[in-house]
């Protein structure tokens, strides 16, 4: 296995450095519970000077109309990432808990790659459209739409899949012209001080462009939705705290981008091939023990093979199991923390007070020692307005809940002050199609389709957030749009 990375250093106008006050804070392997290295813990007066360096930055040098050099830019990082690949997923694996093969898809490989589309996408986008001429107020008059960068963003990302999200903001925010703050988890400081060594090193980014800090604080990093020299706070984590995010950014009219949390359901219809769709999703709760935002965690089944479809889904996660991310066979392995296994226990407490059954599952695994462990659970007896069906678990738990029909299962799925994700699966692709059509949520799976890629847009409706993430729409998100009118 190839050895860690250098010792994080937080990245603060070109200079690799440690915390203003040298204080640090433990980094912990999800699997064995044991330190394997120091965070910098960065100090209000670290954020200030990164957010100093990227206002200095946007506003005093030419990166953001010098398109030909953030393109140049990207195209390092691409490579530089690629080059450190091995390096950066048995880091990744380490801090993150992520089994190994999730390295060579989202949690890795797949955003690296993106890098390289959003260059090339960037590198012959309309940064100017003509409206043409026309007469208001009786005076002929060319219109021209150009697009510019925002300004100064604040990137705050979460520990499920750090290099994921932090590449999804960074890339589209330089290609777009921005200057950014990227403000890690503390749970995964290490890949985004990883991913700030490889930019100062080995690639031609300005000092200030691209400013990493990793505080362990939320009161430190809080400055970064209030301070008026942020322009925009692309935000990804929980609801509750998009919900504050979105108010502490309202005195100074920040634009804000929020991709907040789900509670998506799989539907499955009665002419679908149950074991097919069940298994897929049991399979997929596994994932990263869980620990996705998008994942179909209520599972919608017909209810005269209820029964039929527990107990699928209740063997698909018995086959799986927990166990060590870095086996190459392994689905689910750790959670992130002690504080993220007691939430989880907590919710099966709750659905057993209210009623429900474990299928498999419900607590820690007997042969796990150390770390941070929870069985694959899959949770039956409940209905939709149970508050394991209602609230997000953010672990390796399904719900399983009956349906009467198409109405109802659409009825159902869109019974969630969420709605990011989603799938259908019917027989007939036609009759998939219509229902999914009428659930109320971003991105949705019909019939095995597979809607995860760099040039597709992904977010939620209603408290799932606000905007875009990856394609054009989410560069887009990084952008204004002036218009200049002259005498035609």
């Amino acid at each position: 296995m190839p050895e860690l990375p250098p010792a994080p250093k937080l990245l603060i106008d070109g200079v690799l450095t440690s915390a203003s006050d040298g204080a640090t804070y433990p980094i912990i392997n999800p699997a064995t519970g044991a330190e394997i290295g120091q965070a910098p813990d960065a100090t209000a007066d670290d954020v200030d000077r990164a957010i100093a360096a990227a206002r200095r930055a946007f506003d005093e040098t030419d990166w953001s109309t010098n398109h030909d050099l953030r393109v140049r830019c990207i195209r390092q990082l691409h490579q530089a990432l690629v080059e450190h690949g091995d390096q950066m997923r048995a880091l990744t694996t380490a801090e993150v808990g992520a089994p190994a093969f999730t390295t060579t898809g989202p949690q890795y490989d797949v955003p690296v790659e993106g890098l390289r589309w959003l260059a090339d996408m960037v590198d012959g986008y309309a940064w100017e459209s003509d409206l043409g001429v026309a007469e208001p107020m009786g005076i002929p008059t060319r219109r021209t739409v150009r697009k510019e960068a925002i300004g100064v963003v604040a990137a705050i990302t979460p520990w499920n899949f750090p290099n994921q999200i932090n590449l999804a903001k960074l890339g589209p925010a330089l290609a777009a012209g921005n200057t950014v703050v990227l403000k890690a988890a503390p749970d995964t400081p290490w890949v985004a001080c990883e991913l700030g060594r490889l930019i100062h090193d080995h690639t031609d980014i300005p000092a200030g462009v691209v400013n990493v800090v990793t505080p362990a604080s939320n009161a430190v990093a809080s400055v970064l939705a209030t301070d008026p020299r942020v322009d925009l706070v692309s935000f990804t984590g929980s609801t509750a705290t998009g919900r504050a995010i979105m108010a502490a950014a309202a005195p100074t009219l920040k634009k804000v981008f929020l991709e907040l949390g789900g509670k998506s359901a799989a539907i499955v219809l009665d002419d679908a091939d149950l074991a097919a769709a069940v298994g897929t999703t049991a399979f997929s709760v596994c994932i990263h023990a869980g620990q996705g935002c998008a994942l179909t965690t209520r599972l919608v089944v017909p209810r005269d093979r209820y029964d039929e479809a527990v107990e699928i889904a209740a063997a698909t996660m018995r086959s799986i199991g927990a166990k060590d991310p870095n086996d190459p066979g392994t689905i689910c392995g750790p959670l992130i923390s002690a504080a993220q296994r007691e939430r989880i226990l907590g919710y099966l407490d709750t659905a057993k007070q209210q009623g429900g059954e474990f299928a498999t599952g419900g607590g820690v695994p007997i042969d796990r020692s150390g770390g941070f462990w929870i069985e694959p659970t899959v949770i039956s007896g409940l209905d939709n307005d149970a508050t394991v069906a209602r609230e997000e678990i953010f672990g390796p738990v399904l719900v399983v809940i009956p349906h009467d029909g198409d109405d109802d299962a659409v009825r159902i799925a869109n019974d969630s002050e969420y709605g990011l994700s989603g799938s259908v699966d019917s027989g007939s692709l036609e009759r998939a199609k219509s229902v999914a059509n009428r659930i109320r949520t971003g991105t949705l799976a019909v019939n095995g389709g597979v809607w995860f890629a760099p040039d597709a847009p992904f977010g939620g409706y209603k408290q799932s957030g606000i905007g875009r993430e990856m394609g054009v729409a989410g560069f887009e998100e990084y952008l204004e749009t002036k218009l200049l009118a002259e005498p035609a």
